[in-house]
């Protein structure tokens, strides 16, 4: 399997932890609806600019184009919006260490719906990132939070489990670029069609401060999001999940510089990231 592989579901990790880290900041200001909406408007921008960009289209396919639909309804309608939800509730550090549990479910589908070879190596690799992800979440008990609002990074990481298999399904018939663009903009009409039949449209109202840290955060977001994809389409899905999940590593060191006063670290969570980043060097070595 090329290094590239390796480097671009890194690079991910690195773009999804810096948009926990800001998606933090503009919640201190502005509320999970709003800063949601501008996550899916500024992906549904970019990606359609970059398909532009990139060349004439592709002939879409029926069997890709599902996929990503289905994609965008359970990854990043439901999947994302639940992370928007944990991490007002519980913080950016321990839902993205809870959110580390989705390697279980995406490499356990893999191997029942793509039929992936998983070596015992990297069952053992996974097994020591989700350790550390359960020392981390543990150390979140002493942030002060209710037990029962861990329930909102679990159903996240469901969502994401199941969203990873979607996506290598879907890239068999169409490539990273227009699919993720077909992902997001399906994501934005649903939560839009929400928002209007709900009554929600007030909770659009941003700060300014507020909407600059939702606008990067989006960027951040979808850039992880798409460089994953593009470690899927070169990769298997039980190598990319696992480093993808490596996320929490980096909020936690982008928590120490940008979040001091908002969440703070402890032992569990030292220890959490200790395991982690143990994972992280046996996976590119093997």
């Amino acid at each position: 399997m090329p290094r590239t592989v390796y480097i671009l579901a890194l690079a991910g990790a690195l773009a999804t932890a810096a948009a926990a880290v800001l998606i933090r900041q503009g919640l201190r200001g502005g509320n999970v609806y709003g800063g949601y909406w501008v996550n899916l408007a500024v992906g549904t921008v970019c990606l359609w600019a970059a398909v532009l960009v990139s060349g004439p289209l592709e002939p879409l396919q029926a069997r890709g184009v599902v996929f990503f639909v289905l994609a965008g309804l359970v990854g990043t309608v439901a999947g994302r919006l639940l992370r928007f939800v944990s991490i007002e509730k519980v913080g950016a550090s321990v839902t993205a260490a809870l959110n580390n549990l989705y390697p279980f479910i995406s490499s356990g589908l893999a191997i029942l719906l793509l039929g992936e070879r998983v070596t015992m190596a990297i069952v053992a690799v996974t097994v020591v990132i989700v350790l550390g992800t359960l020392l981390l979440s543990a150390g979140g008990r002493h942030v002060g939070f209710r037990p029962r609002d861990l329930v909102f990074p679990i159903l996240s990481a469901a969502c994401f489990g199941v969203v990873t298999v979607l996506r290598k399904l879907g890239l068999s018939s169409m490539s990273p670029v227009p699919g993720f663009a077909i992902n997001v903009t399906t994501a934005l009409i649903a939560f839009t069609a929400f928002l209007a039949v709900s009554g929600s449209r007030g909770a659009m109202a941003l700060t300014g401060r507020s909407l600059a840290y939702f606008v990067a955060a989006g960027v951040a977001e979808n850039a992880g999001v798409f460089l994953g994809l593009l470690a899927l389409s070169l990769g298997t899905v039980s190598v990319v999940a696992p480093l993808a999940g490596t996320a929490p590593i980096f909020v936690l060191l982008m928590s120490f510089f940008f979040l001091r006063g908002i969440e703070r670290l402890t032992t569990h969570i030292v220890l959490g990231t200790l395991f982690i980043v143990l994972g992280v060097y046996l996976i590119t070595a093997l």
